[in-house]
C-alpha cells in the first residue's frame, strides 16, 4: 500500500509529464477510485468507464493538486465522486429524473476492488464516526458523499434552507476528518 508521501510524489510528478509515475499512480489508487465510482454510479460497467474518464481528469489536472495538508486521496475521490455525479445528472436530463437506487443496490454482494483497496479497520472507523453525528447529519454526508445527491435535494428533502445543508456538510465533514484522525 503506497504512503501519502509518495501518492503526493507521484501527483507532483504527473503534472510536469511522468507517465511512470503517473501509473504507478494509478496502480495504487485505482481499486479506491474504482470502488467510488461503483458506488455512486451502481453499474460496474459504467463505473470502469468512469474510472478511464476519472483518470484523464488527474492527468490533466495533476497540476491543480496542492499539498496543503489535506490527503490527495481525498482530492482524488473528490475528482471521481464529482465526475461520477455529473454522469448521474446527465443521466437523468436524458432520461428525465430518476430516482436514486436504495443504498442496498449500489452494494456489490461479491468482494471486488474497493474491498481489497479499503482495509477494514479504516472502513469501520469512518463508520464509527458516521454514527457518532446527529442522525440527520449522518444521513445528509450519506446522502451527499455516497448517493449523489445535491445540495438542493438534501435541503429540500430535510426541510432546510440550501445555506444551511452547505453548514450541515462542512461542519460535518470537519467532525468527520478530526474523529478519524484520533
Amino acid at each position: 500500500m503506497a504512503t501519502l508521501d509518495e501518492i503526493e510524489r507521484w501527483l507532483a510528478s504527473a503534472a510536469i509529464g511522468d507517465s511512470d509515475a503517473f501509473g504507478r499512480l494509478y496502480d495504487a489508487t485505482s481499486a479506491k477510485l474504482f470502488g467510488i465510482a461503483l458506488r455512486v454510479l451502481g453499474d460496474r460497467g459504467e463505473a470502469e468507464d468512469a474510472v478511464q474518464d476519472i483518470y484523464v481528469k488527474i492527468w490533466n489536472n495533476a497540476d491543480r493538486y496542492r499539498v496543503n495538508g489535506l490527503s490527495p486521496i481525498t482530492w482524488m475521490a473528490t475528482v471521481a465522486r464529482n465526475h461520477c455525479i455529473d454522469i448521474l445528472r446527465s443521466r437523468r436530463r436524458e432520461s428525465g429524473r430518476v430516482d436514486m437506487p436504495a443504498d442496498d443496490t449500489l452494494r456489490d454482494a461479491a468482494p471486488g476492488p474497493e474491498a481489497h483497496a479499503v482495509a477494514r479497520g479504516q472502513a469501520k472507523r469512518v463508520a464509527q464516526c458516521l454514527g457518532e453525528l446527529e442522525a440527520q447529519r449522518s444521513e445528509a454526508v450519506r446522502g451527499a458523499y455516497l448517493l449523489g445527491q445535491t445540495y438542493a435535494e438534501l435541503a429540500t428533502r430535510f426541510d432546510v434552507p440550501l445555506n444551511t445543508m452547505r453548514t450541515w456538510l462542512r461542519r460535518s465533514l470537519i467532525t468527520l476528518r478530526e474523529c478519524i484522525s484520533r
